[in-house]
């Protein structure tokens, strides 16, 4: 068993979760603010994970005290030898704990163990994780990169306004094509800046895109270029309802839909252009996941896929996306 520590916020946990059961873990169950247990892990993927920041492995669980901590370490058989640190949370300041009264005490059972301490740059790190009444007990074996939330679409030599924040566009990406990552052909029909395919290329995926403005398609194939320089890609000018590739070229297709009821969209009107782009998208691809501005539940359906799941998510006061992961209907090929 293996715990998993969450990033974002409470309203976040839910997309967490099934990104990390789909990219990088089986079995994923939350057991309190933050925190949640998964059966089985892809140490390899945690670090490429958007909504998860470390994955242990577990020790064992308890109640929140750092009494009840120190014993089940002491009763605990570890067959690691080294140094090592001890690193407390109060995950989302949830408990009523003191981090640094756990630290030293469950530090104190490793030393008479036989550990030394190295708090730089130690040979193991156990985690206690004390969220609500729960405390996690175990050894880290992945990590996201701290600074990874950090980078901006401002940085890149093609930018727009609107563009999507790189810790979401990862998310999206690996709800979309987790199960087949890295060996994955991610496309977006509707590429814009190319934040969507630049995430995904950088977790190992092939990008794959197609844009109705010669403009978008250039920038994309710019920022593409800059920051996947080694990465096999290619970038396209089409239109998103009468792609220019063949059935089943990718495993995953995922999509930002233009926002605004109004909006006209290289002779399509909005929701017409979205149905159609989710009849291909179905053509090409038997996973996709839709970012919108409402839902498509019924034109997802009408389009031949299976609504897996849909979550909504405050952006600002006048926009709410809708987050659509999908699969082809098995059926589809025979209607």
């Amino acid at each position: 068993m293996y715990c998993l520590e969450f990033a974002g916020e409470a309203a976040d946990e839910s997309i967490a979760t099934l990104e990390a059961e789909r990219a990088a873990a089986s079995a994923v169950e939350r057991v309190a603010p933050g925190l949640a247990t998964a059966r089985g892990i892809r140490t390899d993927r945690v670090p490429t994970l958007a909504y998860t920041r470390r994955a242990s492995e577990l020790l064992g669980r308890t109640v929140a005290d750092v009494g009840s901590a120190v014993a089940l370490l002491e009763a605990a058989s570890i067959d690691r030898t080294g140094t090592v640190a001890v690193r407390a949370r109060n995950v989302r300041s949830t408990a009523d704990v003191s981090t640094a009264a756990a630290e030293r005490e469950l530090g104190g059972v490793l030393v008479d163990r036989g550990f030394g301490v190295d708090l730089d740059h130690p040979d193991h790190e156990l985690r206690a994780l004390f969220a609500d009444d729960v405390c996690l007990l175990g050894w880290q074996v992945a990590e996201r990169a701290a600074a990874f939330g950090a980078r901006a679409p401002t940085n890149r030599p093609f930018f727009q306004p609107g563009s999507m924040a790189p810790v979401d566009a990862r998310a999206y990406g690996n709800l979309a094509a987790g199960p087949a990552l890295p060996d994955a052909t991610v496309l977006d029909p509707m590429c814009g800046t190319g934040g969507l395919l630049l995430e995904a290329g950088l977790v190992g995926a092939r990008p794959l895109g197609s844009d109705a403005q010669w403009k978008m398609a250039r920038g994309t194939a710019e920022n593409l270029a800059t920051f996947l320089p080694e990465s096999r890609w290619d970038v396209v000018r089409g239109d998103a309802t009468a792609l220019p590739f063949a059935d089943d070229v990718a495993d995953a297709v995922v999509f930002d839909a233009p926002y605004g009821r109004q909006s006209k969209i290289a002779g399509h009107e909005l929701e017409a252009l979205v149905g159609g782009a989710l009849a291909e998208a179905a053509r090409v691809a038997p996973s996709c996941v839709l970012v919108a501005d409402r839902s498509y539940e019924k034109q997802a359906r009408d389009a031949g896929w299976v609504v897996d799941a849909r979550f909504e998510r405050p952006v600002h006061g006048s926009l709410t996306r809708h987050v659509h992961v999908l699969r082809r209907d098995s059926l589809l090929g025979k209607r």
